[in-house]
């Protein structure tokens, strides 16, 4: 499962942010802002137009990513629970 299809308020677990072509600028701040293997994420809420942007929790900060940003974090699976 893909960050972006996550249902609000349900936690799951980062498996990997993937990369779309080398040394990839987007899949690395990704990774610098806490978006690596085991980390803890939630969507907490979507924006009014489109769902766009999300705010993402990941660890115990917050994030406004686009969908398309959000779809490059993969999630494990089995891990989502409510």
């Amino acid at each position: 499962m893909r960050l972006s299809e996550l249902p609000r308020r349900t936690s799951a677990t980062v498996e990997r942010v993937e990369d779309h072509m080398p040394n990839d600028p987007i899949a690395r701040r990704l990774r610098e802002l806490g978006f690596v293997d085991g980390e803890s994420v939630q969507v907490m809420a979507s924006g009014p137009i489109g769902a766009e942007p999300l705010l993402v929790q990941v660890g115990f900060t917050r994030f406004a990513l686009r969908r398309a940003e959000a779809a490059r974090v993969l999630l494990r699976n089995g891990d989502a629970r409510e």
